[in-house]
């Protein structure tokens, strides 16, 4: 379970980036966080992860402090990005490698991986469908392929979370769709938590158990996705309702 409890950050420019807000995510949820770019969506996930220092407030993962215990959160927590995060230069199963990193101290990663994390890296790449391009460059892959890296990535860390930072906005929507989908079989399959930050509406009603709508850094939207109607699409898109029969055309 992780817990916010009053979670605020206010940037050094004195951006509000996310207002005051209480969250728990349950164990075992395919959480959305939905709103447009720039509405805070990616401050509060990477406040999840300590990527981001809050302002006030506090997170728990499973009632421990994560700024007192950011070694052990991390390395339960797998994060995924955008923009891949991967170097180019290096093969598919050397980057997925680096997700053990957190479970190393800095002495010990300067040893060889073992051959059991090895096999472990490569039971990852193999569930995301890329076992045949372990050995290859990651630059040589295309954007859909690298994000799958990522995710393999995460896994093997082994996590009981999964944190997505709007992982498909640089993907088209067939390729997003993919991508998406094959992330949420596999939290499923494996009983992950996980927190996904969209803007895509479509993909957030297709995979979410819980959508938490975000509009100027403020929660303005939580439940299931079948409540999540043209008024509440207006607050987190700052739009005018449509009637109800113009979003079933749509």
């Amino acid at each position: 379970m992780i817990v916010v409890d009053g979670a605020r950050v206010i940037y050094p420019n004195g951006t509000e980036a996310l207002q005051p807000c209480a969250l728990r995510f349950a164990p075992g949820a395919f959480t959305v966080l939905l709103g447009a770019s720039g509405a805070g969506k990616s401050t509060l996930l990477r406040s999840l992860n300590g990527l981001v220092r809050l302002s006030e407030g506090r997170i728990t993962a499973e009632g421990r402090d994560i700024t007192t215990a950011l070694r052990w959160h991390r390395a339960r927590t797998g994060m995924i990005f955008q923009q891949h995060q991967l170097i180019g230069r290096r093969t598919v199963l050397a980057n997925v490698l680096m997700g053990r990193l957190g479970h190393h101290s800095a002495l010990r990663t300067l040893l060889p991986w073992s051959l059991a994390e090895k096999r472990l890296a490569l039971t990852a790449i193999e569930r995301v469908g890329l076992l045949d391009y372990a050995l290859r460059r990651a630059d040589q892959l295309s954007g859909g392929q690298q994000q799958r890296v990522g995710i393999a990535r995460a896994l093997v860390q082994q996590p009981s979370t999964i944190l997505a930072d709007e992982p498909v906005a640089s993907l088209d929507p067939a390729t997003a769709e993919r991508v998406l989908a094959q992330l949420h079989a596999i939290c499923r399959q494996d009983g992950l938590t996980a927190i996904v930050s969209l803007h895509q509406l479509d993909l957030a009603r297709r995979f979410a158990d819980r959508i938490i709508g975000i509009a100027g850094g403020a929660v303005v939207f939580d439940g299931p996705p079948h409540a999540l109607g043209g008024a509440e699409t207006a607050r987190i898109y700052g739009t005018t309702p449509q009637p109800e029969h113009a979003l079933e055309i749509a």
